[in-house]
């Protein structure tokens, strides 16, 4: 259960050093990361959403509960035998929201704090979308844990762009 987490500008050397069975692509439309040679198309699933955690903004697209279902039903689908790569534009915010989601479907029995102090541990830059994290909190019926969880610890160290990591949803 070994999940990889960067950002779009590292998405191809990242890939390379990991060779992932899954990608969970999460950055807008017009941008458009190339599938891994030899990797099944419904093993990529390409999520087109902006960076928004407060009220929608005119143009753009806020993260719904639909994403993070299909957020949930991907992770589920998963056979764990490789590693999932998740990135977003910065690998800061959607892909590490996505992370935290992926382990608590992943690992119900780990509590919302170990999951969000891993994920702290893991990457230090990691500032998770809370809208993301809200919405699959109730998805999950975490109620409200995963939420005030990822909240507690707060912003990570500010950053252009996070640097690859990983966490072993297995070893929580």
């Amino acid at each position: 259960m070994l999940i990889h987490v960067c950002s779009l500008k590292t998405l191809a050397e990242t890939t390379e050093r990991v060779s992932p069975s899954r990608l969970l692509s999460l950055v807008k439309m017009d941008v458009t990361p190339e599938r891994p040679e030899g990797m099944r198309p419904e093993h990529h699933l390409h999520l087109s959403f902006n960076d928004i955690v407060e009220e929608a903004v005119p143009g753009q697209i806020a993260p719904s509960s639909q994403h993070v279902a299909e957020i949930l039903r991907f992770v589920g689908d998963w056979d764990h035998a490789s590693p999932m790569l998740i990135h977003c534009w910065a690998g800061i915010s959607r892909s590490t929201a996505a992370a935290a989601i992926a382990v608590a479907a992943l690992r119900p029995d780990v509590s919302a704090p170990r999951i969000a102090e891993a994920l702290r541990a893991a990457s230090p830059t990691a500032t998770p979308n809370i809208r993301l994290i809200a919405l699959a909190d109730r998805a999950l019926g975490r109620a409200g844990r995963l939420e005030a969880a990822i909240r507690a610890i707060g912003r990570g160290a500010e950053a252009g762009e996070g640097i690859p990591f990983s966490l072993n949803a297995a070893a929580l």
